[in-house]
């Protein structure tokens, strides 16, 4: 099965079950596609990966590295997994060796997004819609709304282009995003009626169940044992969530995938009622989004440094440089761009965000039609 993320990066799954191909496809989204010479990253499945010499374990089953492997040994939700990963390879053509069943390959996200870079392109923790032509990407810190603002524009017949990374080209006239699932929050299905029917009985019994239990702990008393009861109840938050596949979301013709790149929102959720935009400079944006882009690439790096350890003689280029080329691309993709803050309260009222919105976007439009 191969996987073609917009020319920029390939993938390539060989001697993959089909359990193996639909926990790709859950990564990546439904962006299979058929593409010209060799994959950028190719993942072949084993039945058990065989080492040469001694297994030497970092950490308790994190990573593991022989004479000549590194091995990651952690998936999704700390599954256990045995994937052999050269990441000294990162940005070049590599193979990732899996064994059968993985719920997740693990660092394929991060890999991807450092192979698009190594291409020329800029890939960006955000969401983008098409409203009306005008292309529109909203970015920030992570839970900062990004999503919240997607979704309200859909609502109102915008065309998704993308959620979660959007892949910007390095002169910041278009941008392409991917079909990842949309991470439905327990306060979008109050807001958003049709969301809870789509979400499923069973997905709103167990958020129902978590809330219930939430409640029940805020309502202890503060006794010996509280703060254990107070962390659980924290975990069980992060749980109120059900992902959704865009393509179960919203009609056929609601997706573009690409367009241009007009308008930027920089969105942040803020202590304070009502929603605020205001104009911000596109180098103040640039900036911060380099500290947020090495955020996400934390849990990348922690296994980086790992790999460092195991062979310090080895190293990617484009890991050890990712922050300057980033910094360098994001200020030559927003110049001149318009650019705006959007603060709101947390939760967001997404339909307030949208009317909020909706004069700026509509603003750089005319500005559009009359450079025209």
């Amino acid at each position: 099965m191969d996987f073609n993320l917009h020319n920029l990066v390939t993938i390539r799954l060989v001697s993959a079950r089909p359990g193996d191909a639909k926990a790709v496809a859950r990564q990546l989204g439904p962006i299979q596609g058929r593409f010209d010479g060799a994959p950028d990253i190719t993942i072949r499945f084993v039945e058990r990966l065989e080492t040469r010499g001694t297994l030497r374990y970092l950490g308790k089953d994190e990573a593991a590295f022989t004479d000549d492997a590194f091995l990651v040994l952690r998936a999704k939700h700390k599954a256990r997994a045995r994937v052999q990963i050269p990441l000294e390879r990162v940005g070049e053509p590599l193979t990732i060796v899996a064994e059968h069943g993985l719920p997740a390959v693990p660092l394929l996200i991060p890999i991807v997004n450092l192979t698009a870079l190594a291409k020329g392109a800029l890939p960006l923790h955000a969401s983008a819609f098409l409203h009306n032509g005008t292309g529109v990407l909203n970015t920030g810190w992570s839970k900062g709304g990004k999503t919240e603002a997607l979704l309200g524009f859909m609502e109102h017949g915008a065309r998704y282009i993308g959620d979660e990374w959007v892949y910007l080209s390095a002169d910041g006239t278009s941008m392409a995003g991917i079909p990842e699932p949309i991470r439905v929050w327990d306060w979008y299905l109050e807001q958003m009626p049709r969301y809870r029917a789509l979400a499923g009985y069973g997905a709103r019994l167990r958020i129902r169940a978590l809330k219930a239990a939430v409640r029940a702990e805020a309502a202890l008393p503060r006794l010996p044992g509280k703060g254990l009861a107070g962390r659980a109840a924290r975990l069980l938050e992060q749980q109120l969530f059900v992902d959704l596949p865009p393509e179960d979301v919203f009609p056929p013709d609601a997706f573009t995938l690409s367009g241009p790149l007009d308008a930027v929102f920089f969105v942040a959720s803020v202590d304070a009622p009502g929603v605020r935009v205001e104009p911000l400079p596109p180098q103040t944006v640039a900036e911060r989004m380099v500290f947020s882009l090495q955020y996400e690439r934390l849990p990348f790096m922690a296994y980086y440094a790992m790999f460092r350890f195991a062979f310090p003689d080895r190293f990617s280029p484009i890991v050890e440089n990712a922050e300057q080329i980033q910094r360098e691309r994001l200020r030559t993709a927003l110049d001149g761009k318009a650019c705006y803050l959007v603060e709101h309260p947390y939760p967001a009222i997404i339909e307030e965000l949208y009317r909020a919105m909706l004069p700026y976007i509509e603003r750089v439009a005319q500005k559009e039609v009359q450079a025209i």
